[in-house]
């Protein structure tokens, strides 16, 4: 069995040195994990959520140095994917991203709400973007089946009071995807918690000719570390 600290960094798949629209206000970089529990039609990057090895592996060392190199150039990390929390072990990449010094922002589906419990208890993120994928009763439809409507109440519920707990710690947004309409949106600013505002991110062309898009299509994977 492979011990899971090397299954973790199994996972670390892509690296992009600088992103100014990742974490609003702050420049980061970004570290892609590979794996993810949905199957979004609009996944705008399958091959790291599915077919994670057909991506280079980062290797922790040359993660470290660029680091270390780096890091007076930034005001934080996002870790993205896939889905970070899906990832065995993740507390052991979340720490050694967190011993340069900077925060750390998870992007997450919401749907392992224990894991997104955990490492915020033990401070390892200092901000989660949470993507609400549409109104419950959709979200068989938006996540290829992964998901159902019973099963996203309940781990979006779990998320939301979290999210009240510590509302410094979240926010929450949802890529207008064709199969959302007006009313669709307005379901998803109904479900968040108060004082929470929903942000929305544009529908953008696929990469894949045979996906429909994601408004993510902007950010650019791998190991882009010259």
């Amino acid at each position: 069995m492979i011990p899971t600290t090397i299954a973790a960094w199994n996972h670390v798949r892509g690296l992009t040195p600088l992103s100014l629209c990742d974490w609003p206000g702050k420049p980061c970089c970004v570290v892609f994990l590979g794996g993810c529990n949905l199957r979004c039609p609009t996944c705008h990057n399958a091959d790291m959520a599915w077919n994670m090895e057909s991506q280079p592996l980062l290797p922790q060392a040359t993660l470290r140095a660029f680091l270390a190199k780096r890091k007076r150039w930034l005001s934080g990390i996002t870790v993205t994917g896939g889905e970070p929390t899906l990832v065995p072990g993740l507390g052991a990449i979340l720490h050694e991203l967190s011993a340069c010094g900077l925060p750390i922002k998870l992007d997450t589906n919401a749907m392992l709400p224990e894991v997104v419990e955990a490492v915020l208890d033990e401070g390892l993120v200092s901000l989660f973007a949470v993507d609400v994928k549409g109104p419950l009763a959709k979200y068989p439809e938006l996540t290829g089946g992964a998901v159902s409507e019973y099963d996203a109440r309940r781990n979006l519920s779990h998320i939301f009071a979290l999210a009240q707990a510590r509302p410094e710690a979240f926010f929450f947004r949802t890529t207008r995807v064709p199969l959302l309409t007006d009313a669709d949106m307005d379901a998803v600013r109904a479900m968040l918690p108060a004082g929470f505002a929903l942000t929305t991110q544009d529908y953008k062309p696929p990469r894949r000719p045979h996906a429909l898009a994601d408004s993510e299509a902007r950010r650019t994977t791998g190991n882009l570390v010259n």
